[in-house]
Formats: C-alpha cells, sequence, structure tokens
C-alpha cells in the first residue's frame, strides 16, 4: 500500500480497508495491547471485541459510524440501521445486547423534523429490542464541513460463550435470508434520477436492515457450541465476510451459486451496473459456519423463528492449493474465485 491520499475505497470495507487498518493501526499496537487477557480484540479483528469478567462471563463491546447516503431510504433510515448495525455485531460474536450509547454529528441546517424522526427511529429500535441508552454525545457543525449527518453507536452486551470466527473444515455454509438488499436499494438511490426511482418503486424492494435478535438469542441458546462463526455481510457483502474466514484460517470455503438466496430485482440490477451481487451490503442477514452433524437441524430451527428463506449455501474445506480462497461453483458445473472487493462499489453505504 503506497498511496499518499486516502480514498473512498479505504473506508469501502474490502481489500483497501484491511491494508489501511493493518498499515495504520494493527501493525502499530503490541500485542500484549490488542486484547485484554484472555478476551478477544484486534488480535482477531471482528465487528465486537470481548473481556472477560471475573463472573466468568463476557463484556462485548462495538464501536461503529454509521453515515449512509442517502439517510432515509426505502424500509428504513439512518437511526434504524446504527440502532440496529450495533446490535447486530454484539449478536455476532454470542452475546445479548443490554445498552448502547450514540454520538450524532450533524450539519448546520439540517431539517429538525428529519432529525426527530431519525431519532425516534433509533429509540424505538432499541425499545423494541429491550436495549438501554445509556448515554452520548450531540454535535453540530457548520455547513458544508460535514455531510447531512453521523451517527456513532458503542454496542454492549453480555456473553457466556463467544462465538469467535474460526470456521472448521467439514463446517456448512448457512445464510438466514436474502442477500444484498440494503446494498441494491442504496445502490440505486445514489445513481438518482427517476429511472433509479421507478425501478425501485416498481419491485418494491426494501432494505432488509432490522435487528436480528429474534434470531441469534434463541439459536445461541440451542446451538452456541456448534456455531463457530457468525457474520452479519455488511460492507464487502457475502463476499467479503467469506475471504475473511478462508484467510484468517487457511482454509478454502465452497458456495454453490445456485443455493444463494438473492432476489431476481437484486441479481438484475446488480448484473445491469457491472458489480457482482455478492459484493453488495445486508443489513437484517447472519452467516453461519456450523458443525455438519446439525446443520441442517440448525436451517429447519431458523425457518422455524420466521426466516423462511434460510438455506445452507457452501461448506468449509481443507485445500493446500486454494487455501485461503473462496470458491463459488457456478450453475453451469464450473468454479470461479470469488475474490474480496476491491474498489468503492458503493461509498457511503452504512
Amino acid at each position: 500500500m503506497s498511496e499518499s491520499r486516502i480514498r473512498l475505497a479505504h473506508g469501502s470495507g474490502g481489500v483497501e480497508t484491511l491494508e489501511l487498518l493493518e498499515r495504520l493501526i494493527f501493525s502499530k499496537v503490541d500485542d500484549a495491547l490488542k486484547k485484554v487477557g484472555n478476551g478477544v480484540g484486534i488480535d482477531y479483528p471482528d465487528d465486537a471485541a470481548a473481556i472477560p469478567l471475573l463472573s466468568g462471563e463476557y463484556l462485548i463491546v462495538t464501536v461503529d459510524a454509521y453515515t449512509v447516503n442517502p439517510p432515509f431510504f426505502p424500509g428504513g433510515n439512518i437511526g434504524v440501521l446504527a440502532a440496529s448495525g450495533s446490535i447486530n455485531d454484539v449478536l455476532m460474536m454470542g452475546g445479548r445486547p443490554i445498552a448502547m450509547l450514540d454520538s450524532i454529528v450533524v450539519e448546520e441546517g439540517f431539517p429538525m423534523n428529519d432529525l426527530e424522526t431519525i431519532i425516534n427511529s433509533f429509540i424505538e429500535t432499541l425499545r423494541s429490542e429491550s436495549v438501554a441508552l445509556i448515554g452520548g454525545d450531540f454535535k453540530v457543525m457548520p455547513k458544508g464541513q460535514i455531510d447531512r449527518i453521523v451517527i456513532t453507536t458503542v454496542g454492549i452486551g453480555l456473553a457466556k460463550r463467544l462465538i469467535i470466527d474460526k470456521p472448521r473444515p467439514g463446517d456448512k455454509i448457512i445464510v438466514s435470508d436474502y442477500v444484498g438488499d440494503h446494498g441494491a436499494v442504496i445502490l440505486l438511490y445514489q445513481l438518482g434520477g427517476d429511472i433509479s426511482r421507478e425501478l425501485i418503486e416498481k419491485s418494491r424492494l426494501r432494505s432488509d436492515v432490522k435487528p436480528l435478535t429474534r434470531l441469534m438469542i434463541p439459536l445461541i441458546d440451542k446451538y452456541g457450541e456448534y456455531i463457530h462463526a457468525a457474520r452479519d455481510p455488511t460492507r464487502g457483502g457475502l463476499a467479503m465476510a467469506l475471504n475473511d474466514w478462508a484467510r484468517s484460517t487457511g482454509t478454502v470455503i465452497v458456495v454453490n451459486e445456485e443455493d444463494i438466496p438473492i432476489r431476481p430485482e437484486v441479481s438484475s440490477y446488480a448484473g445491469m451496473l457491472g458489480i457482482d451481487p455478492l459484493y453488495l451490503a445486508s443489513e437484517g442477514v447472519a452467516v453461519l459456519a456450523v458443525d455438519p452433524d446439525v446443520a441442517e437441524d440448525v436451517v429447519n430451527y431458523i425457518r422455524g423463528l420466521g426466516f423462511e428463506n434460510a438455506r445452507i449455501i457452501g461448506e468449509v474445506r481443507e485445500s493446500e492449493k486454494y487455501r485461503g480462497y473462496v470458491l463459488q461453483k457456478t450453475v453451469i458445473g464450473g468454479f470461479r474465485i470469488l475474490e474480496p472487493p476491491r474498489g468503492d462499489l458503493v461509498p457511503r453505504i452504512c
């Protein structure tokens, strides 16, 4: 990485983001300071960290800044996105969300009614999940010094058993729902114009943004010991989540194209714009690596919780030749390497 200036791609959640973090942060922090005790921190980068408690439980902590363009979109707004995103990050490490803090920075001139709507959505999402709002901060920036609104949240939870992203050979890869919905909606809106809005209205495509508490808490309680990795595929989409797992474990992950649930509208729009739908973000989907002995039971259980589109899409394998790669079996029977995303495919998506 030799760039002298920051590019949008550095914040996309793909390859450039990883390279930036390694150069500026991970390589400069002493190993002893990358985590607390026997917990999890940036020694094993995930969307949350775990701090061991004297009780034997773990305190789960996550922080995220949300800056979506536009702040209002079909299916939600930046308020419900910020609340849901941090709740889900706690859940994916095996935690039960209990509290949140927020920091809201707004541009001078931002409509008061819009701000109230966003905050109401944020608070209502926390209320629906019984997550306490225990603190925060609010600031206003002069017009032109920030683009409308940025919300930063700190999510807090408790876990009896951690889910650390370490898929094992033989594990089945499960997705809980259609992937790419949120990314497709934001992408179309960022294109702008009447054609994009008409496409969204005709298809009734909506962001999938939502908390995954009613999925993950029962799942953790019943099958927690069999879940070896869990991720909500936000920036970088399903492709980035799977590549992270394959790279960090030295395995190869093989997925079947025909088994991956993608709405026809999402596939069509992405293809029209030359973007792989597997690079598009989901904000209400869980991706799991599960012990093969219980994988079918887990899928049926997830469907019983109301996630009818849940399915097994592939598996984790050992391979010397393809260590660290994700392979996609195409509908015609061949294989292609599913690379991690590069560039700024959809900037300011979450």
